[in-house]
């Protein structure tokens, strides 16, 4: 898995928002702070949307806000729906699988499902506010 710079740009927008707590952000504002240029962060800020992860405002008073509570959003989801599966390979990919002419007799599959098993277990118990929090370590589940 490589987390590209629209999964890192989505990352601090959301965080940025989630500093601002509720308040409506201007597009402008969040491109300064988070050092994405604005034509690209209109692009991500829509997918973010899309996927129910902030709401827009129009008008001058315009930008945006979450519009789910930081505890509510898994980080593991977010690069998912922006980046695609976890896996570092597409033969241990549990949701693009793509078959290897190797496979039957590969030794390295077992180690791109433990990488794959390993990042997903922590994005998936990380949200923004355990970022927000500095947690890196959502710790155990359950």
């Amino acid at each position: 898995m490589k987390v590209s710079s629209r999964g890192e740009y989505a990352l601090r927008a959301l965080l940025l928002l989630g500093l601002r707590k509720g308040d409506v952000v201007p597009i402008s504002e969040i491109a300064e702070k988070t050092l994405v240029p604005n034509h690209y962060l209109e692009q991500i800020l829509l997918q973010l949307k899309t996927n129910g992860y902030v709401k827009s405002k129009r008008g001058a008073q315009g930008g945006y806000a979450l519009r789910l509570p930081p505890e509510q959003i898994v980080i593991g989801e977010v690069i998912r729906r922006l980046e695609g599966p976890l896996a570092p390979m597409s033969c241990v990919s549990v949701t693009a699988y793509e078959p290897c002419p190797l496979e039957g007799d590969c030794l390295l599959k077992p180690l791109w499902a433990l990488i794959r098993d390993t990042v997903a277990q922590v994005l998936d118990r990380t949200t923004l506010e355990h970022l927000l929090q500095g947690k890196t370590e959502a710790g155990p589940t359950g």
